[in-house]
């Protein structure tokens, strides 16, 4: 159950930027290694100074994990990113998160009322056919133990496709690719959820043509399709979408071409498909920080992805050119919730032996949610490895983990 964040004490919308980073430090210092904070890609520069690890989500959580002898964990992102992290610290571990208006549009666009009514619809349509939910890292816990119960897996940006070849691999043939199955195998189907661009992105490099893909509206009686479109598609996307990489569109690749005909589109999967097949370049936060991280000097980069990191990277590499692909202001607003007033009430209250803002997941979703993670590990551990350490090929259209 979701709790508001009560309304912070005046005294720290009164203190000076200056005065905050004094009480922040002193007691991060009076903690010591009982703390450890976490800071997201997105957030902002002033946070991410007193991170001690900066990441995507669930590379946070299992750095987390990974701590011996912590008690209290920071996690300056959003909800569902704090869930993670509370399913994978030991129990005594208690996870906080800053501002408790800090969510996901995405992850609320899928709710598990929704979810369960969505599941008895495709099973009831679908007869005879394998469904197999999968479900992006932004989601809630709940959505995760539904995943992990009813036979899928968790996915990152970064892993997506090996998971979805996973969960269309038919145990008894071993076939992945699609249109192979073996005569009288049952159709397998995804149901990916919660951002229909990430699964439709995916897909479309793994070679399933648009028409395979039904898109689900849970506002709508069988999500807004016939009988006829659910029982052939072979992906069943959830209309859910990130409000920050919705804002750039197919022009924004136009006009970088344009002013800059030497400049390189890099571009994250949750952008729609169409700006996808436009950009030269398509991945996770963590393939878009190693490419720049890799690009010699001089290199041009309009990026499509949260302004903050863009912003980030662009002062660490001044010897690159790194544009965001849009004017348009292309920030997580809930990520933005955790400043540092928020940062600091949350680590004095710490000190004060208070926690705060407390993020916890009952043990039924803890179960759960936590096998729906271990089989995205599994499948991560069973991948073929990287030739080598070269940086990401650059492609035109599909995605690159």
């Amino acid at each position: 159950m979701r709790v508001w964040q009560q309304p912070l004490p005046a005294i720290y919308n009164e203190l000076s930027e200056a005065e905050l980073r004094v009480r922040i430090q002193s007691a991060k210092e009076y903690l010591g290694s009982k703390l450890a904070i976490l800071g997201h890609h997105y957030q902002q520069d002033a946070v991410i100074e007193f991170a001690d690890f900066t990441g995507d989500s669930f590379e946070l959580s299992r750095k987390a994990a990974d701590q011996r002898g912590i008690e209290y964990v920071i996690f300056c992102g959003v909800h569902f990113m704090a869930e993670s992290a509370d399913i994978l610290t030991p129990e005594n571990v208690r996870v906080i998160l800053p501002d408790l208006g800090a969510g996901c549009s995405m992850a609320d666009m899928a709710n598990l009322d929704q979810t369960l009514e969505c599941w008895e619809q495709l099973q009831f349509t679908c007869p005879g056919q394998r469904i197999v939910p999968i479900t992006y890292m932004n989601s809630s816990a709940a959505i995760k133990a539904f995943v992990g119960e009813h036979g899928g897996a968790v996915c990152t940006s970064s892993n997506c496709r090996n998971v979805l070849e996973w969960a269309l691999n038919d145990a008894s043939s071993g076939v992945t690719m699609p249109g192979t199955a073996q005569p009288g195998a049952p159709k397998t189907k995804i149901l990916f959820f919660p951002d229909q661009h990430l699964g439709r992105n995916t897909a479309y490099a793994m070679g399933y043509s648009l028409d395979r893909m039904a898109l689900w509206d849970p506002r709508e009686d069988l999500g807004g399709n016939d009988v006829r479109s659910l029982r052939q598609a072979d992906f069943v996307l959830w209309k859910g979408h990130c409000s920050v990489h919705q804002l750039f569109r197919p022009e924004h690749v136009d006009q970088v071409r344009e002013k800059y005909p030497d400049m390189k589109v890099i571009v994250h999967p949750e952008c729609r498909w169409e700006v996808v097949q436009k950009a030269d370049m398509t991945g996770s936060t963590a393939m878009i920080v190693k490419t720049i991280e890799a690009a010699p000097p001089g290199s041009q980069w309009a990026i499509g992805t949260e302004v903050h990191l863009i912003n980030r990277l662009a002062h660490q590499h001044p010897e690159q050119k790194i544009i965001v692909l849009s004017d348009c202001q292309c920030l997580c607003t809930t990520m933005y919730r955790i400043d540092l007033p928020h940062l600091c009430w949350a680590i004095e209250n710490l000190v004060e032996g208070k926690v705060v803002n407390e993020i916890k997941v009952d043990p039924q979703t803890r179960k759960w949610a936590t096998l729906a993670l271990d089989r995205m590990l599994a499948i991560k551990a069973s991948a073929k490895p990287a030739k080598n350490n070269s940086p990401p090929p650059v492609v035109h259209s599909g995605v690159v983990d």
